[in-house]
């Protein structure tokens, strides 16, 4: 395979063969090194170690295992099989990009990472689909979504609206999709408080769709003795995400780009960058690197912290000034994000939960909710999204008391599940 890569995977340049029995595919480059990082000992596909792997999980299925992806690619840039042939389209099919495989698997085979390139290569061969360009796109949109929301209400109203949807833009007519509001940027001052400086990222989630959060951060932020600068531009800032997931690289890298450098100042100055959705501020640590932003990346990456770290971390250093009281809940229930999981910063909501008076606090054992973004949103995948979600998700939740509160990070674990708090929401609710 000749095709130049859509991600910088440069880092992979030094890489040898996975073991000494492997050998690196005759095309690809540093990409095949990096599905060459797989040895093969199938410790992903031992279901009795409660592997991480949703979709491996759910259809004990060795095709959809994350050994079977990354040897299914080598083979594809090896030239031994169709790089657009039907083997390697069914072993990506179920990917949900959850980053499960890199916490777990003993090389870190990204293979989230290595499907979105896969992605993007395909959509160069046939065209972007259009289901692919409604998801990619949302920050762009999101927006003007405030004023159809008549029109998404009658449409999650009437089943035969929803079909007819569905049968459009491939979108499942059995989920409902989210109202946008109005956004959190619009009326948020530059700068609120005072005390130590901090920037606060605000995602498309947090802003147009649930801008009660945004608020809520701010408000504990304030509270905690902070001075919070709004990260706002005349365009709403975006990580890119939903680009990059949809294998839309080169718009991502737009979004990154203009992330990058309005942050860029702030990271200089050593000030931490505050992010609310895990697989947006998570970003900034990751594929930011991967994506060929040049020198100022690695400030910001090591700026970025979501907000139950930058507070535990403050804990830590005695310098947490938050007074919280009772949040007027027996118990919380927790679902960490995958890549909250994925890059151990399940210790930090444990830590702050901590914070809180009279909270018993359960963390739910469970892999993906299923929903993964976009992924619970496709027509195809709604059946196999809830199978995953009723692993041990659902089951836990419907076992949940009256006084108890489900908190979840993630916008799409809170959609999956039909209800959930973000921690910020909590925390304002316990201010003293």
């Amino acid at each position: 395979m000749s095709e130049k890569s859509e991600l910088d995977w440069s880092a992979y340049d030094n890489y040898g063969a996975g073991d000494a029995y492997a050998k690196l595919p005759a095309s690809g480059g540093a990409y095949g090194k990096a599905a060459s990082v797989c040895i093969g000992n199938r410790q992903c596909q031992k279901i009795e170690k409660g592997v991480m792997c949703p979709s491996f999980r759910t259809t004990e299925d060795v095709v959809h295992s994350t050994g079977h992806r990354a040897a299914t690619l080598r083979a594809a840039l090896d030239g031994q099989i169709d790089l657009s042939g039907s083997e390697l389209e069914e072993a990506m099919e179920l990917c949900l990009g959850c980053k499960g495989c890199k916490r777990e698997c003993p090389n870190g085979v990204d293979m989230a990472l290595l499907r979105t390139e896969y992605l993007a290569r395909k959509w160069k061969r046939h065209g972007l689909p259009l289901r692919q360009r409604i998801f990619g796109s949302l920050p762009r949109y999101a927006p003007l979504l405030r004023w159809m929301a008549p029109l998404l209400t009658l449409r999650n109203k009437i089943p035969l609206l929803a079909k007819a949807t569905e049968l459009f833009t491939g979108i499942s007519a059995k989920r409902a999709l989210p109202q946008a509001r109005k956004g959190f940027l619009i009326d948020a001052p530059d700068e609120n408080g005072a005390g130590s400086e901090v920037v606060l990222f605000v995602d498309t989630f947090s802003n147009h769709f649930e801008p009660e959060i945004a608020q809520a951060a701010m408000e504990v932020l304030v509270n905690a003795g902070y001075k919070v600068h709004v990260a706002k531009s005349a365009r709403p800032l975006c990580c890119g995400r939903t680009y990059l997931s949809s294998g839309m690289i080169e718009q991502a890298r737009g979004e990154a780009e203009r992330m990058v450098e309005f942050l860029h100042p702030f990271a200089e100055k050593g000030l931490p960058i505050i992010g609310l959705e895990p697989s947006c501020l998570l970003m900034l640590r990751d594929e930011y690197h991967y994506l060929g932003l040049g020198e100022k990346v690695h400030g910001i990456s090591k700026s970025a912290v979501l907000l139950e770290e930058f507070l535990a971390r403050e804990h830590d250093a005695k310098r947490l000034k938050l007074e919280l009281g009772p949040a007027g809940y027996a118990k919380a229930l927790v679902h960490g994000h995958c890549h909250q999981k994925a890059f151990g910063a399940m210790k930090s909501m444990r830590k702050v939960l901590a914070l809180i008076p009279e909270l018993e606090v359960e963390f739910i054992e469970s892999s993906c909710c299923g929903m993964a973004g976009s992924f619970g949103l496709e027509a195809e995948h709604h059946d196999i999204s809830m199978k995953m979600a009723e692993l041990s998700l659902l089951p836990r939740l419907r076992q949940a008391g009256e006084e108890t509160v489900f908190i979840a990070n993630g916008t799409s674990c809170r959609q999956q599940a039909g209800d959930g708090k973000h921690i910020a929401l909590l925390l304002r609710s316990s201010l003293r």
